[in-house]
């Protein structure tokens, strides 16, 4: 051990972190185009985030939610690592919850998981349509406390609660 004693000048405070929470962006990853993600990219550097979280959902999810077929899980997830690599973004997950669970995972649990195990604040990135879903289940007003809402696009007809809650979330897209 070094007997050399290190000081600090008088009134030092470390440095503060600028980098606060974590973007979900939570959706099947079907119909998203590079240029969504790079959007959902832009958000996470533009506001200073330390993560970006991509979730995509099981097809047992979506056949519940949505009753829309979609293409396997491993094929999604092969788009979005693409996607990565080619970005070469390193504050990007590909969050595996999914598909280790291989069946239907109901939002409740996955955004509990994200939020034991990602940075707060969360933020959830959604489609319109995806938000609209989000706020017809009954464990909405309990969540929508705890996160906030980033809207890739307004939907023409917002569910009740989505106006109810209006300060919690915003468009990131402007008609």
């Amino acid at each position: 051990m070094s007997d050399t004693v290190q000081k600090m000048p008088f009134g030092y405070e470390p440095p503060v972190d600028e980098l606060k929470g974590t973007i979900v962006y939570y959706d099947s990853f079907e119909h998203t185009t590079e240029r969504e993600l790079d959007l959902a990219a832009y958000i996470t550097k533009e506001r200073s985030f330390r993560k970006l979280v991509l979730y995509p959902l099981h097809e047992q999810s979506l056949k519940r939610m949505t009753k829309e077929e979609v293409s396997p899980f491993y094929k999604r997830e092969d788009r979005l690592h693409e996607w990565k690599r080619d970005r070469g973004e390193e504050n990007v997950i590909v969050e595996r919850l999914e598909i280790k669970r291989k069946k239907y995972t109901p939002i409740d649990s996955a955004l509990r998981h994200l939020a034991e195990t990602y940075p707060k604040p969360l933020f959830l990135l959604l489609t319109g349509e995806m938000a609209n879903l989000f706020a017809s289940y009954s464990s909405f007003e309990e969540w929508i406390v705890k996160i906030r809402l980033l809207l890739t696009e307004e939907p023409d007809r917002l569910h009740p609660r989505l106006l109810e809650y209006k300060h919690r979330w915003e468009s990131v897209i402007q008609k």
